[in-house]
């Protein structure tokens, strides 16, 4: 897989490093990254995954692009205001980076929406705000053996992990937290500091490029924290739990 003198000249700054090179970007151009959600941490995601020269992303989100959204979610724009967020965020990415191809898909990720899911996928990011689709997420990673960056943020706080199905030992999202909350805080709600999703959201873009070029210390089986008004990181190893309905031994019985 070639690339033109045009493309070349788009990724010349990361082609500089030794860390990417001319066969990472190869890597880059023949990947597949699904983007779950186009909100706060899903806009910094597709813009810097799409600036990168991922080959292919496909969009997922059922929302269209209201008022509020607009002091995080970045790859919006007034312009846009009751469009499909998906429609929005591709006619971004076309203006930032022709040379991809993005597939959307204009519903709320569900199972059924997401049967394309098979070994052509090389990541999904969760970039959703609801537990349920967080665990949904969890459990399509682990039946196709895709490596999930799954991120959050609320208020001043964010946090990212990565489940990677692809090592038999490694926890899954399950593990971190075993049930959904009966209780679920919202943005809408509780409110969200724009550039905390955006931080998040960009941690995000770059661990899932981590993945596709196959570098080392992911965050699998960590938990990475950041706190906004105390301007401090904290880091959190969890283990796989052996008797976990999704990846453990219990999970046969389901």
């Amino acid at each position: 897989m070639t690339m033109t003198d045009d493309e070349l000249l788009h990724y010349a700054r990361q082609l500089l490093l030794s860390d990417v090179d001319v066969d990472g970007q190869q890597k880059l151009k023949k990947s597949h990254v699904v983007v779950l959600g186009l909100g706060g941490l899903g806009s910094p995601v597709a813009l810097y995954l799409a600036a990168a020269g991922v080959g292919r992303l496909t969009l997922v989100d059922g929302d269209r692009v209201d008022p509020t959204n607009l002091h995080r979610q970045i790859i919006h724009s007034r312009d846009y205001l009751g469009c499909l967020k998906v429609e929005s965020a591709h006619q971004r990415i076309a203006g930032l980076n022709p040379f991809i191809q993005v597939d959307t898909v204009p519903e709320y990720a569900n199972v059924k929406n997401m049967s394309f899911l098979d070994e052509s996928v090389d990541c999904i990011a969760d970039c959703t705000d609801r537990f349920s689709t967080r665990f949904m997420a969890n459990r399509m990673a682990l039946n196709t053996g895709t490596p999930l960056v799954s991120a959050a943020a609320l208020g001043i706080e964010g946090q990212i992990t990565t489940i990677d199905p692809r090592d038999s030992n490694a926890p899954c999202y399950a593990c971190l937290i075993p049930d959904i909350p009966e209780v679920e805080r919202t943005c809408a709600e509780n409110g969200v500091l724009g550039p905390v999703v955006g931080m998040i959201g960009t941690l995000q873009a770059v661990e899932v490029i981590g993945i596709l070029l196959g570098w080392p210390d992911r965050l699998t089986g960590r938990l990475l924290r950041f706190h906004a008004k105390q301007m401090s990181w904290k880091s959190f190893f969890y283990r796989k739990d052996p008797s976990c309905v999704e990846c453990g031994s219990a999970r046969e019985f389901i």
